[in-house]
């Protein structure tokens, strides 16, 4: 049986993949395209040691935004509101980085925790919102993400916030070298491997730890999965909505702090938008676990990544948009499928071990 499952759980993503270099074909194919050729190009541009460093840094922070995201998705929550969350995060913390001057460990540590404050703050509302008023955290959540976006807006160009020296940009005032993540490697040629992917396998294992190995994730689970049957297990499910989405915006607001901490160094026009949107995304294509998830953040990285050399065949690098978005939607239906296969299969199996279990003079009388 376990075998069954392992089958299952890995042809899911294979026959996804599948579907979504076909349909990426025939969409080349009718644009005129061969998609022999694009298809080349993109592998040629992918398996270069700058485009793996490139593909990784990208990445890193898709990656610990699906898994704010995956956190609210273990209970039932969903928290769209992680695009908002990160931004205001990253912006409160680019503008406190950069009026204090620290020992650098604990000026990094200053920033991350005025981001982790901001982000499960501003998650908190939407909790708040739906054990007392009843309110949908979908809507919250994105009608927060609209007030996040004109609060940062505003915020950026205000004399409190903005860099004075900066006259073509509107940005925060730069953070010392005391408040940078130092790079994890160098090459000769190329862009350097960034030093948050400690971080983000960091917030990996301690998400899996956090979820799969304590009762506080067991309790997050058993809220999602049925409510009424926590708290008569002694589960308060209210006080776990609340502190589940202010732990997801808590992480949401990591996901900014790559870009912020060891490429850009200050918040504004140039900083990583919609991170929050493609963690969304990525989450489901990696089924809210910590592997499958960064599995799939560097599949979507790669491919972003690899469409960039489709000019070089004249080829539309909008291909991407397709290859991404087909492959969300059919790991969706086909991980749906292949969950109802195992799930038919492990009823089956319980229902010929019981079977079993009934003797044939048991079988009599029950029927007597």
């Amino acid at each position: 049986m376990n075998r069954q499952r392992v089958t299952y759980a890995l042809a899911a993503p294979v026959v996804a993949a599948i579907l979504a270099v076909a349909v990426s074909s025939l969409a080349l194919w009718i644009s005129g395209h061969s998609p022999g050729t694009a298809f080349r190009a993109m592998g040629s541009y992918v398996w270069t040691r700058e485009s793996l460093v490139t593909i990784v840094n990208r990445a890193v922070p898709y990656y610990i935004s699906a898994l704010a995201v995956a956190i609210g998705f273990r209970m039932g929550l969903f928290n769209i509101g992680t695009d908002g969350q990160y931004r205001l995060a990253a912006l409160l913390a680019a503008a406190a980085g950069a009026a204090v001057h620290l020992p650098a460990v604990i000026h990094v540590a200053f920033i991350l925790l005025v981001a982790l404050a901001v982000g499960a703050g501003y998650a908190a509302i939407p909790g708040v919102l739906k054990v007392t008023r009843g309110v949908n955290e979908v809507i919250a959540t994105i009608m927060l993400n609209s007030i996040a976006t004109g609060i940062t807006a505003y915020l950026v160009v205000t004399k409190a916030f903005r860099d004075p020296k900066e006259k073509l940009l509107a940005q925060t005032k730069p953070i010392p070298k005391s408040g940078h993540i130092p790079d994890l490697m160098h090459f000769s040629h190329g862009t350097p491997l960034r030093g948050w992917l400690v971080a983000a396998i960091v917030i990996g294992v301690l998400f899996y730890v956090l979820l799969f190995r304590t009762r506080f994730g067991y309790e997050v689970r058993a809220s999602g999965i049925n409510p009424a049957a926590a708290l008569t297990s002694g589960v308060n499910p209210k006080a776990m909505v609340v502190k589940t989405i202010m732990i997801s915006g808590a992480v949401a607001a990591m996901a900014g702090m790559g870009p912020l901490l060891t490429e850009q160094f200050a918040y504004g026009d140039l900083f990583p938008t919609a991170l929050g949107f493609t963690g969304i995304g990525i989450a489901l294509l990696g089924r809210n676990h910590p592997a499958g998830v960064a599995a799939a953040a560097f599949v979507w990285a790669g491919i972003e990544r690899a469409t960039q050399n489709l000019n070089k065949v004249n080829a539309p690098q909008e291909i991407s948009k397709i290859l991404i978005g087909t492959l969300l939607m059919s790991s969706v239906v086909a991980y749906e499928i292949t969950r109802r296969r195992a799930q038919a299969a492990t009823i089956r199996e319980a229902a010929a071990r019981a079977a079993a279990r009934v003797s044939p003079a048991t079988a009599r009388e029950a029927t007597a």
